[in-house]
C-alpha cells in the first residue's frame, strides 16, 4: 500500500505490514520516507493510545501541518488493545490517499 500526497509517495509497505487503528492506516517507520516530514510542536494525548507525535507535510512547496501523526511510546494497554506494537508506526490525514 501507498500514501500519496498528488503523485509523491510518503510512504510504501505491503498490506500486511500496515496497521489499521480506527479507520487509520499505520505505516511502519521504516516505509515512510522522512525526508517529507517535519516534527510539529502539536501536543496531543490520546487516552489509550498515548502521547502523540504530529508531523507536518512539507511536499514541492506545499506545506500540510500535523497531516501525519506516530505514538513514539504508546501505552502497553494501547498495544495490548490494538494486538500489536505499533511504536513509531505513521498514520496520514485525509489529503494523503492510502492506496493499493
Amino acid at each position: 500500500m501507498k500514501a500519496v500526497f498528488e503523485d509523491t509517495v510518503i510512504a510504501e509497505a505491503p498490506r500486511e505490514d500496515l496497521i489499521s487503528i480506527e479507520g487509520n492506516w499505520y505505516f511502519p517507520p521504516s516505509s515512510v520516507n522522512t525526508a517529507y516530514l517535519t516534527e510539529s510542536p502539536t501536543p496531543y494525548t490520546c487516552p489509550w493510545k498515548g502521547e502523540c507525535q504530529y508531523f507536518t507535510l512539507q511536499i514541492d512547496g506545499t506545506e500540510l501541518p500535523d497531516r501525519a501523526w506516530s505514538y513514539p511510546h504508546p501505552y502497553a494497554s494501547g498495544i495490548e488493545r490494538v494486538g500489536k506494537d505499533f511504536s513509531g508506526y505513521v498514520a496520514f490525514w485525509k489529503e494523503i490517499r492510502v492506496i493499493d
